[in-house]
């Protein structure tokens, strides 16, 4: 009975002292941070350059409230934060989820040019496959042939250049190791075609050119080496029969 009457006189007194809030604050769960609260705070981050806490607080709102309408500005500012922390590889798969998911938005134009951005980061050197220019030449072309009046149709134009001439280099440098390894028709062959299909990197062309011609010359030095040295053994094996 002691302990009964012990026990209400305390509760009486935490609530008549707070108002009930201490009891509040022990037993109630935390509030949720607002989605405007969380994009502001991500957008805050992104001003300090603090990419990796921008990202999980982007990340947070468009887990946490899917339907916001910060959510898609959030989506968006992802890919940012993940291009700007030169993770390139996942600004590459945002971007085109953002895509997917807003096809009519009125970003599109800037997704599509930082989607081409983010291949074009990924590629590394001339002795690796293409792939990414490749994707990256595809997206460019994609903004320039849809929307041709954007503000980054230009810059697009200018990178996909750059595209053709980094995949040119790519071309000759196989060239380049065929000659090397003394494979004259293959290297031939692919200086030849670099000639043929990348007139937009000149300076390139003209050097394959040059070098198809003298391995064009080296080949057929080769071919009519082989072709006598193939007679003379057809000489020998005759008269080693007499």
């Amino acid at each position: 009975m002691l302990k009964r009457l012990f026990r209400g006189l305390c509760l009486g007194l935490l609530c008549i002292l707070g108002g009930c809030g201490i009891i509040d604050m022990l037993y109630l769960p935390t509030a949720e941070d607002t989605a405007q609260e969380i994009y502001e705070a991500a957008n805050e981050a992104m001003s300090e350059k603090n990419y990796v806490r921008a990202v999980e607080l982007y990340n947070k709102l468009r887990d946490t409230y899917p339907f916001s309408p910060y959510t898609i500005d959030a989506e968006l500012s992802l890919g940012d934060a993940y291009f700007l922390d030169e993770e390139y590889e996942q600004a590459t798969e945002t971007y085109k989820d953002f895509e997917a998911l807003h096809p009519r938005n009125e970003a599109i134009p800037y997704v599509l040019y930082q989607t081409g951005m983010s291949l074009l980061k990924q590629f590394r050197s001339v002795d690796r496959a293409t792939t990414e220019l490749d994707e990256a030449y595809a997206y460019f072309d994609r903004l320039v042939q849809t929307y041709p009046s954007s503000p980054y149709t230009q810059s697009a134009e200018e990178n996909m250049l750059l595209c053709r001439k980094l995949i040119a280099e790519h071309e000759l440098y196989i060239a380049d190791v065929f000659w090397q390894m003394g494979k004259y028709g293959p290297a031939w062959r692919r200086y030849t075609y670099i000639e043929e299909n990348f007139p937009d990197a000149p300076e390139i062309a003209a050097h394959a050119k040059e070098k198809s011609v003298a391995a064009y010359h080296r080949y057929r030095a080769e071919q009519a080496d082989e072709t006598r040295k193939k007679r003379e053994g057809s000489w020998r094996d005759w008269f080693t029969w007499l």
